[in-house]
């Protein structure tokens, strides 16, 4: 297996640079499912780079690979890529800022400036789903599901928010809410083992409390 991935991540960096032209959007769109899983992972890159809103369905398709876990874990990433351009680099740079200082621990500060990708671009999704988590960490969890529904009514597949919802939910003791959420974020992201554990979980405790799951 080692050795396969290996071979993949080679051709890829062999021929990654003949996708990075104008055409490479719609050549990625027809090979993202082809035979050749050397030529999907050439389209997941390819996609990360240019891919747009409308091409994430074909991602979602490649996360349930189970003979092609580069493929998959591409994929993943492409379609991360896809969610955080936000169309506008003053806007993008805003956000980087922000998850730069919530992964400082400067909490307040990364809502602030969420805040302010919101405000700048607020159709983005990702800027609402990004200030969702900030809120999370700081235990701000009512505001945070706010936020979390403004990001579903804008990208109805993020798997993040809809695992974000669950982790809320279970802060909040709401198991049953919880579950219904990480399953929804598992069906469109079946590649998260951290979901697929918890939901195993929830699960093995509704029954203990002989509760409907």
């Amino acid at each position: 297996m080692r050795n396969a991935l290996f071979r993949l991540f080679l051709i890829a960096g062999l021929h990654g640079a003949a996708l990075a032209q104008p055409s490479e959007r719609s050549a990625a769109l027809a090979a993202i499912a082809a035979a050749d899983p050397a030529a999907r992972v050439h389209a997941a890159l390819a996609l990360a780079r240019s891919g747009e809103m409308q091409d994430v369905p074909a991602l979602l398709e490649r996360l349930r690979e189970d003979d092609a876990p580069l493929v998959r874990g591409l994929a993943e990433r492409a379609i991360w890529a896809i969610w955080s351009r936000s169309g506008d680099d003053a806007t993008d740079a805003l956000l980087a800022r922000g998850v730069a200082e919530m992964q400082g621990g400067e909490l307040d500060a990364a809502v602030a400036t969420f805040t302010q990708v919101i405000e700048r671009r607020p159709d983005f999704a990702e800027g609402w789903n990004k200030r969702a988590t900030a809120l999370f960490l700081r235990g701000d969890y009512r505001r945070s599901l706010a936020d979390c529904d403004e990001v579903m009514r804008r990208n109805p597949y993020h798997f993040g928010a809809l695992a974000g919802y669950g982790q809320i939910y279970l802060r909040l003791g709401e198991d049953r809410k919880a579950l219904e959420h990480l399953r929804r974020a598992l069906a469109l992201n079946p590649t998260m083992e951290g979901v697929r554990a918890l939901v195993e979980a929830l699960e093995a405790r509704l029954r203990a409390q002989k509760r409907v799951i």
